[in-house]
C-alpha cells in the first residue's frame, strides 16, 4: 500500500468531522438527550383523525395541521405511500387518509379525493384491505362488522402455556390485540353524517360488494381451518349470551390501564395506544377520565412535529436510541467526554433510563431481575434487547473517561444487571430477539387477524450482533457457550452471497454492517472467506457516486438487495462494515465512500435523506429472513409493502455517517 498521504487523511475530513460533531452537540436537548423525527406513513395522521371523530373530540387545536400534513404527502397520482419514492402507492393507507379526508369534511368533488377515488377504483377498490384497516372502517358503518376478522376477549383467561395465549404474540401485536378483542367483541359503530360518508368507493352499490373476498385467498388446510374457526367466532359474537364475556372484558380493561405509560401513551407505539383510547371509552371511560385525559394529551407532548406547516404524529418515541448512538458517534469521533458537558448530560440521562421494573417478557423469563433499556423515555413493560445492547457498549467504552469519579459506581451496577438481563433473554437457536424470548410460534400466523407486518418477534441477525459485539467489549469471546451459540446462529443466517438480512434496518447493507464489527469484537479471524465474502459484498454494491444506498423494496425483490440511491446512513454502515475487517486491501472504496459522505455534508454539519432507511415490519408475518421466491404468493404485496411499515429515523443521517468518518480516519491513520 503507497504510504504517501492520502487525499482522505486531509484537512477535509478532519474539518467534515468538526462540523459534524458541532451539530450534534449544537442538537443536544436540555433534559439532557438527543432524538430525532420520527416519519412513518401517513395512517398516523389518518387514523388519529379517525379516532378523534369515534371519541367525539372537539376543537383540537391541532386538528386543521394534521389533516394538512395528510394532504402534503398525497403522491401526484392521488394515492399515499408506504414509505418515501415507493413504486407505487398502498391501497390500505390511500383508503384510510380517503376516509379521514371524507370525515374531516371535506367535500366529494375536491380534487384530491377525486385523485385519490380514481387512484383506489383503478386498484382493485376496497376489496384488497388489510384487516386493520377493514377495522377502522367498521367503526364507522362502512364496513360490516361480521366481514372482520372475529377477537374475542376471552383470550385474556388462556394461560402462558396455552397455544393462543396473548403472550405468543410479539409485544406490539399483544398490546394492539387486547383493546381490539373488546372493539371486536361490543362492534361499536360512530356513523359519519350522510354526506361524509365513503358510499362513492362502492361504485356498484354496498348491496353487491363482496366483503368476505379476503378468505378466498386461503389455500392450505390450516388457513381454511382457521378461516372456518373465524368465521364461527364471528357468529359466537352475534348471539346474545355470551358466558364469561363480561369478566372477560372487564380483565382486558384492567390489562390496558395496567399497561399506560406514564407519558399516557402505551408500548411506546402508535397502534396499542390509539386502540386502547377507544376501547376504554367504548366501555363508559369518560374524556375528562385520567387514563383518557393522559392518553389524548399525550399527543400535544414529544409525540408530533412539525414540517411544512404542518402537524406530523410519530409512530414511536427514540429518544434512548437515538442518545445511545449518538454518544457512539461522539466516542468515534474522539471526542473527550471530561470536557463535553453534552455527554457528560447525556450519560446521566441514560442511566436514569435503565428499565428496573417489571414487564411481559418476565411471563417466560422468569427469576431474572430487570435491567435492559426501552426503546422510548416512556416504556418500562417492554425494554429491548437492541437498546440494552446497545447502552453496554456505550458505557462499556466510556469506562476509561469515568474512571476515579463517582459515574463509575453507578456504571459498574448497571452493566451488570444489563448482561444478565440480556443473557437471560437468548432464544434457543442462539439468537436474540427485541423484546421477548422465543417469540416465534408461527402457528398463530395463521389466524385471520395476522395479515399485517409482524406478529411474532423472533431472534434477528442484527439484534443478536449487537449483543456480541457488546460482549465482545466484555472480553467474551469463542470460547464463551453464550457467545459461541449465537456465533452459530449468525453464521448459519448468512446469505449465499456474503450478506445478511436486515430485520430492523434497510436491509442486506445493514443486516452485513451490524455482523462485520459483531465479528471483530469476539475474536474472528477477519480474513475468513465468509467475512471476506461478506466485505466484498459491500464493495460490489457501491454506487458509482462512491455512496452505498438500499430500497426498501428489497425486502420483496432481491434484485434491489444493497441497489439503491446513496443515503448518509447506508453509508456509513458500509464504511463501518470495510474499516471492521482491519483490512487496508479496501481503503480505496472506503476513500470513495468518505469522499461522497463529504461532498454531500451540509454546511450546517449533518447531511439531507428523505429515504427511509429504517425497519418497522418487513411484511412477512413471520418477522425474520424469508424465501421470498417460495413466500411471494402469500404475502399480498409486492415492492410497495402494503403489509410492511417502514421508518425515516431523523438522526440516522447524521450519527452513523458521523460514526464511520470517525473510524475510517482511525484506520486509515493506521495505514503504513
Amino acid at each position: 500500500m503507497d504510504s504517501t498521504p492520502h487525499s482522505m487523511i486531509t484537512d477535509s475530513l478532519q474539518q467534515g468531522i468538526e462540523n459534524g460533531v458541532s451539530w450534534l452537540l449544537d442538537n443536544h436537548r436540555p433534559e439532557g438527550f438527543w432524538v430525532g423525527n420520527l416519519e412513518t406513513n401517513s395512517c398516523m395522521e389518518a387514523e388519529w383523525v379517525l379516532a378523534m371523530h369515534f371519541l367525539g373530540v372537539e376543537n383540537d387545536p391541532k386538528y386543521e395541521s394534521v389533516v394538512r400534513a395528510i394532504l402534503n404527502e398525497q403522491r401526484p397520482d392521488g394515492s399515499w405511500e408506504v414509505y418515501y419514492q415507493a413504486p407505487i402507492g398502498d391501497i390500505n393507507a390511500t383508503v384510510e387518509c380517503y376516509t379521514a379526508l371524507r370525515a374531516s369534511g371535506m367535500p366529494v368533488d375536491a380534487l384530491p379525493l377525486h385523485k385519490a377515488r380514481k387512484w383506489i377504483l383503478e386498484h382493485g377498490g376496497l376489496g384488497g384491505l388489510r384487516v386493520f384497516t377493514r377495522y377502522w372502517l367498521a367503526l364507522f358503518g362502512e364496513w360490516p362488522w361480521d366481514a372482520t376478522p372475529a377477537l374475542p376477549p376471552e383470550i385474556i383467561f388462556l394461560p402462558s402455556w396455552a397455544p393462543f395465549n396473548v403472550y405468543q404474540f410479539a409485544s406490539w401485536a399483544r398490546g394492539t390485540i387486547i383493546p381490539l378483542t373488546v372493539l371486536s367483541a361490543r362492534r361499536p359503530v360512530r356513523k359519519f353524517p350522510p354526506e361524509h360518508r365513503i358510499d362513492e368507493l362502492f361504485p356498484e352499490t354496498r348491496d353487491r360488494f363482496d366483503y368476505r373476498s379476503a378468505g378466498k385467498g386461503y389455500t392450505s388446510f390450516r388457513q381454511r381451518l382457521f378461516y372456518l374457526s373465524d368465521r364461527l367466532l364471528s357468529r359466537y359474537t352475534g348471539f346474545p349470551f355470551h358466558p364469561g364475556r363480561k369478566l372477560a372484558i372487564r380483565q382486558c380493561l384492567e390489562w390496558i390501564i395496567r399497561h399506560q405509560e406514564a407519558d399516557g401513551a402505551w408500548s411506546g407505539i402508535q397502534p396499542p395506544w390509539i386502540y386502547s383510547l377507544m376501547a376504554l371509552h367504548v366501555e363508559g371511560y369518560a374524556l375528562d377520565h385520567p387514563v383518557l385525559a393522559a392518553g389524548l394529551d399525550a399527543w400535544n407532548q414529544h409525540w408530533k412535529f412539525e414540517k411544512n406547516r404542518a402537524t406530523y404524529l410519530q409512530a414511536s418515541d427514540t429518544p434512548v436510541w437515538d442518545t445511545l448512538l449518538s454518544l457512539l458517534a461522539l466516542l468515534d469521533c474522539r471526542q473527550d467526554f471530561n470536557s463535553t458537558p453534552q455527554m457528560q448530560a447525556a450519560l446521566e440521562w441514560i442511566l436514569n433510563e435503565q428499565v428496573m421494573a417489571r414487564g411481559d417478557w418476565q411471563v417466560y423469563v422468569k427469576d431474572v431481575e430487570p435491567g435492559g433499556w426501552a426503546f422510548e423515555r416512556q416504556n418500562d413493560f417492554y425494554p429491548d434487547v437492541d437498546d440494552t445492547a446497545v447502552a453496554i457498549i456505550v458505557l462499556l467504552r466510556l469506562l476509561p473517561a469515568i474512571q476515579g469519579s463517582g459515574l463509575r459506581s453507578r456504571v459498574d451496577p448497571a452493566v451488570r444487571k444489563a448482561v444478565a438481563w440480556m443473557n437471560a433473554m437468548q432464544s434457543s437457536n442462539g439468537g436474540w430477539g427485541a423484546f421477548d424470548k422465543d417469540n416465534n410460534s408461527r402457528f398463530i400466523t395463521l389466524i385471520p387477524f395476522c395479515d399485517f407486518g409482524e406478529t411474532l418477534d423472533p431472534s434477528s441477525v442484527d439484534v443478536t450482533a449487537h449483543v456480541l459485539e457488546a460482549l465482545g467489549l466484555l472480553g467474551r469471546g469463542m470460547d464463551d457457550p453464550v457467545v459461541a451459540r449465537a456465533y452459530r446462529y449468525v453464521r448459519s443466517e448468512q446469505e449465499e452471497d456474503g450478506s445478511w438480512f436486515g430485520r430492523w434496518g434497510v436491509n442486506h447493507i445493514y443486516g452485513t454492517a451490524a455482523v462485520l464489527p459483531a465479528l471483530e469484537a469476539i475474536g474472528e479471524d477477519m480474513n475468513a472467506p465468509y467475512v471476506q465474502k461478506a466485505a466484498q459484498w459491500i464493495v460490489d454494491h457501491q454506487n458509482p457516486d462512491g455512496g452505498w444506498g438500499e430500497s426498501c423494496g428489497s425486502y420483496m425483490d432481491i434484485t434491489l438487495r444493497g441497489c439503491g440511491p446513496s443515503t448518509a446512513s447506508q453509508t456509513g454502515w458500509a464504511l463501518m462494515a470495510l474499516v471492521a475487517t482491519g483490512s487496508h486491501a479496501y481503503d480505496q472504496v472506503i476513500e470513495q465512500g468518505l469522499a461522497w459522505l463529504l461532498a454531500t455534508q451540509r454546511a450546517d454539519g449533518t447531511w439531507d435523506e428523505p429515504q427511509y432507511t429504517g425497519t418497522g415490519f418487513p411484511g412477512y408475518g413471520i418477522g425474520e429472513r424469508t424465501d421470498i421466491a417460495k413466500a411471494v404468493d402469500n404475502l399480498d404485496q409486492g415492492s410497495e409493502l402494503a403489509r410492511g411499515f417502514m421508518l425515516n429515523y431523523n438522526m440516522y443521517r447524521h450519527y452513523f455517517p458521523l460514526m464511520a468518518m470517525g473510524k475510517a480516519q482511525h484506520h486509515l491513520l493506521k495505514r503504513k
